[in-house]
């Protein structure tokens, strides 16, 4: 396999998103308008399925829009490996050389160049927090905890991730409303106005040594701007 770069590899450029157009993303087996960011996981669609597997080594991997988003509604469904852990970064951005620490930062260090840092809706077969959104490499933590709607935490949207199986994620993103469903259970329901734009990125976790490959799927994956 080819070695990526870990910052940043662009696939391709892509045009501007359409609005209220439905786009069906990787049903043409194609990466055209993404990028490889952060690491070097590999990603492959295989009959319209993207393919993301782990390389021992290599931290979270993300395969990004070339272009950021801003209001929009993302729709697919995913099945994951048991023991990797996943998700989908939204409204997130890559750290340049030469940045300063993220605002909020947990850390307060600035980033490598090519991180993807930012919101981040949860993928994960265990844990209960599937749905949830995560500040993926700088407050690092939830985003119902930093916004204090915990509530919309309840008992079915810990369990509706189903462990095995695919699972479909809705996610709609509107100004400064976050909101997420899994198998048409509300998982997380926020606002938070400190991201008003940013790349969608599909996550390959870093896994420990000696384990693995894991492999995260996803399938009918839609997107539209609104």
């Amino acid at each position: 396999m080819k070695t990526l770069l870990p910052a940043l590899l662009i696939v391709s450029a892509t045009t501007a998103f359409a609005a209220d157009k439905w786009e069906n993303w990787f049903a043409n087996g194609k990466l055209d308008g993404f990028q490889v960011v952060s690491g070097n996981a590999c990603y492959k669609v295989e009959n319209g399925v993207l393919v993301g597997t782990t390389v021992e080594g290599s931290p979270n991997t993300f395969l990004a829009t070339a272009k950021p988003c801003k209001d929009f509604e993302l729709q697919f469904e995913v099945k994951v490996d048991d023991e990797l852990n996943s998700g989908v970064q939204v409204r997130s951005h890559l750290a340049k050389e030469g940045d300063p620490a993220p605002e909020g930062s947990k850390s307060g260090k600035p980033l490598p160049a090519g991180r993807l840092y930012g919101p981040q809706c949860e993928i994960a077969a265990v844990g209960g927090k599937s749905g949830d959104f995560y500040d993926e490499a700088r407050r690092g933590t939830w985003w119902s905890i930093l916004t204090k709607t915990d509530a919309v935490c309840t008992d079915a949207a810990k369990a509706a991730f189903k462990k095995g199986e695919w699972n479909h994620y809705r996610i709609v993103v509107k100004g400064d409303h976050y909101q997420s469903w899994i198998n048409g259970v509300p998982t997380a329901d926020f606002n938070q106005p400190n991201d008003p734009e940013g790349l969608i990125g599909f996550q390959v976790h870093g896994i420990k040594k000696g384990t693995g490959p894991f492999s995260v799927r996803w399938r009918n994956v839609k997107f539209r701007q609104l």
